[in-house]
C-alpha cells in the first residue's frame, strides 16, 4: 500500500513527485524542531543526526528552513510557550520530543488549529491530532527481564534505574519492566532512582541507595546509565551485577573490557537517536500532501553479545550508536504503518 500520489496539472512537476522528489510541494515550507532537553549523549547525538540531514534537505531546497529550538529547562510550561511562539512565527510543521505525553496537548492543539502539522518522537504526544514516530519501548522494558533470566537464571535482585521523569519514555519502559518481573517472578525490583538517562546523574543516584540495598544481581535501565552504574557498584566495592546497556559508547566500551577479562555478557538496546530525522521527513511528507497515519511504529536497535564490538568502532567517543534516515526511510515506514 503506497502513499497517495496527487495528481498535478503540471507533467514535469508530476514526474518529479512519481520519482520520490518532494520539492515542487514543500520548498517554501519552514519546519521546526520543539526539543524540551539536550543534557545527555543521546539528545547531543539526536541534534547532530537532525542538523546533517536537515541542513543538506535545506541546501537542496526541499524545505525553507528546519530551524531547532531547545528549552533552558525540562519544564512543561517553557515547552508549552515555546510550541505557541512557533506558531506565531508561522512554521509549517513542528517535530517535537516532548517534555510530557499529555500536558502539551493545549499547545499541540492550538498548533493543529492553525493548520501547523505536528510530529512528535521519542518523548511523543497523546494529542489526536498530532502525528508520532513510536517505538514499542514498554517492549524494550520487558526485553530487559527477558535478557536479563538468561545471564542471571537463578534471579535476585534487581535494582532499577529510571529516565526523564515525567516523559512517555520512562514510563513505557519502567511499565515493560514491571512486566517482565511478573513474568519472571525469580527476580525482584528492590530499589529504584533516577539517572535521566545520563551516566554522571546515574552513577550519583546510585551511589546514594547501594549501601540500603540487599546484594544485587542485575540492573535493568533505560540507556545512558549503564556505565555509570558499572561505576559506583566499583566504587562501592560491590559484587559487579549484569548490567543492562544502553548502546553508549562508554557503556560498550566497558563492556568489551569485562568480556575480555572474564567473559561478561549483557544485552543493549535503545532508540536510535537519528529516529528525530525520520520525524523530520515525516512531517514533510505530511505536508507534501502524502497520506500518513498517525502512529508510525519503528524499531528500537538492540546488540547482543555476538554483535556489539563490530558496532562500537563506529560510534564517535561519548556518544550514541544511531542511524540517519532518508526520505525515502520515511517513505518505506509510512507504507508499512498504513493498514
Amino acid at each position: 500500500m503506497k502513499p497517495a500520489i496527487r495528481l498535478v496539472a503540471v507533467s514535469a512537476i508530476g514526474s518529479a513527485i512519481l520519482a520520490g522528489s518532494a520539492l515542487a510541494d514543500t520548498s517554501g515550507k519552514k519546519i521546526a524542531f520543539s526539543n524540551n532537553y539536550a543534557g545527555n549523549s543521546w539528545r547531543q547525538a539526536m541534534l547532530k543526526s537532525y542538523d546533517i540531514v536537515t541542513k543538506k534537505a535545506v541546501a537542496d531546497k526541499v524545505v525553507a528552513a528546519a530551524d531547532v529550538f531547545t528549552t533552558a529547562d525540562k519544564e512543561v510550561p517553557t515547552q508549552a510557550a515555546q510550541i505557541q511562539n512557533l506558531i506565531l512565527q508561522g512554521y509549517d510543521a513542528i517535530v517535537i520530543n516532548a517534555s510530557s505525553p499529555d500536558a502539551l496537548n493545549g499547545a499541540i492543539k492550538q498548533a493543529c488549529d492553525a493548520n501547523i502539522v505536528v510530529v512528535s518522537f521519542d518523548g511523543i504526544v497523546t494529542a489526536p491530532c498530532a502525528y508520532r514516530v513510536v517505538v514499542d519501548f514498554k517492549d524494550m522494558g520487558k526485553q530487559e527481564v527477558t535478557q536479563m533470566a538468561k545471564f542471571q537464571p537463578k534471579g535476585g535482585n534487581l535494582l532499577e534505574i529510571r529516565g526523564l521523569a515525567g516523559t512517555s519514555i520512562d514510563e513505557a519502559i519502567h511499565n515493560g519492566i514491571l512486566e517482565g518481573v511478573k513474568d519472571h517472578p525469580e527476580f525482584k525490583i528492590v530499589g529504584s532512582v533516577t539517572g535521566d538517562w545520563d551516566q554522571t546523574t546515574a552513577q550519583k543516584a546510585v551511589a546514594t541507595v547501594l549501601p540500603s540495598l540487599p546484594e544485587v544481581v542485575g540492573v535493568v535501565d533505560q540507556g545512558g546509565d549503564g556505565y555509570g552504574a558499572a561505576q559506583a557498584f566499583a566504587a562501592a566495592g560491590k559484587p559487579r551485577p549484569t548490567i543492562i546497556m544502553g548502546n553508549r559508547q562508554d557503556e560498550l566500551e566497558w563492556w568489551k573490557e569485562q568480556k575480555a577479562k572474564d567473559g561478561y555478557t549483557t544485552w543493549s538496546a535503545s532508540i536510535a537517536p537519528g529516529v528525530s530525522t525520520l520525524a523530520f521527513w515525516v512531517a514533510q511528507q505530511v505536508l507534501d500532501g502524502k497520506k500518513v497515519p498517525h502512529d508510525l511504529l519503528v524499531p528500537y536497535l538492540a546488540f547482543t553479545q555476538a554483535d556489539f564490538e563490530a558496532e562500537l568502532p563506529k560510534i564517535p567517543k561519548g556518544s550514541v550508536a544511531s542511524h540517519e534516515y532518508t526520505q525515502q526511510d520515511a517513505i518505506d515506514a509510512i507504507k508499512a504503518n498504513i493498514k
